[in-house]
């Protein structure tokens, strides 16, 4: 009987960080660490194991919800995940001889910084220029112009869409999407999480590319480079297996719901939502290691 409670509870849970993670680009590890955490009761290595096997099929179905919408950039999705793919094995090696305090310090202290990052990036900002369409400025920033440059007319968009149907990559952009990558695979697999809550922040800061569009690119980059980190936890035997699926089961559909909600909400409520959940689940992580581990 406990056993069904606590799947019932994983399921509704997952529901809850599939709909964050289509809405917001993350894998949901931010928040299936501390709720593994905290609520199974799995130790550290198990934690981080099982989240990064979760977050695959997670991310994969809020990307094809963001592809099918067209509210994503998939050429830099596959640039980030690839490069990503290359560090998160590294950073599974070290998690493996790191102390378990350690791993849990380092994702509070990471998520906490993008939490800042964000919320700072939200209270700066007000209401879209007049005459700017978000379509247009992620479109001039990925060729390597200024927002407010003029773009030839009616190139790489959809009116019927809210983002670029197919911008060109700036070379200056590839470069800097390569770095972002490797910086969020290795996250990735030291702190058990898909690396969004790296990526988000650093492509809305670097890239300048709207949230409404980091979000599906995010998930993509995740599928990949999560990849290698996961195999690599399941040799060593580090994966809950029913507890990861059970959170499949109910954050798959709320991944679609997420990736369909993303293009209705205000590009500054995405932000104070985003940095608001990294600085709760940052709190969480701190609070468990020091009083309740």
């Amino acid at each position: 009987m406990e056993l069904v409670i606590t799947s019932i509870v994983l399921i509704v849970v997952g529901l809850g960080i599939g709909v964050l993670s289509g809405l917001l680009g993350i894998g949901g590890g931010t928040i299936i660490i501390p709720v593994l955490r905290l609520g199974y009761g799995l130790d550290a290595f198990m934690a981080t194991a099982t989240s990064l096997f979760a977050i695959i099929p997670i991310s994969l179905a809020g990307a094809v919800a963001h592809i099918r919408s067209r509210t994503c950039i998939p050429k830099l999705g596959i640039i980030l995940g690839v490069a990503g793919a290359i560090t998160s094995s590294a950073g599974v090696y070290l998690g493996s001889i790191s102390p378990a305090w350690l791993i849990m310090l380092v994702a509070a202290v990471i998520i906490a910084y993008s939490a800042f990052t964000m919320l700072s990036k939200a209270l700066r900002m007000g209401g879209n220029k007049r005459g700017t369409d978000p379509r247009t400025s992620a479109q001039a920033t990925m060729r390597g112009q200024t927002p407010d440059s003029t773009p030839p007319d009616n190139e790489g968009t959809d009116p019927r869409v809210s983002c670029p149907a197919a911008p060109a990559l700036a070379a200056r952009n590839v470069a800097l999407g390569i770095v972002i990558g490797l910086i969020a695979g290795f996250a990735s697999g030291y702190v058990g999480v898909g690396g969004g809550f790296i990526m988000v922040p650093l492509m809305t800061a670097w890239l300048g590319i709207p949230m409404k569009n980091t979000s599906g690119t995010s998930l993509i980059a995740i599928i990949i480079l999560a990849i290698p980190g996961v195999i690599q936890q399941a040799m060593l035997g580090h994966i809950d297996y029913l507890a990861g699926i059970m959170l499949c089961v109910g954050a798959i559909p709320g991944a679609v719901l997420g990736a369909k909600l993303v293009s209705r909400v205000p590009e500054r409520t995405l932000r104070f939502i985003f940095s608001g959940l990294l600085a709760v689940a940052a709190v969480m992580l701190v609070v468990n290691e020091l009083f309740l581990a």
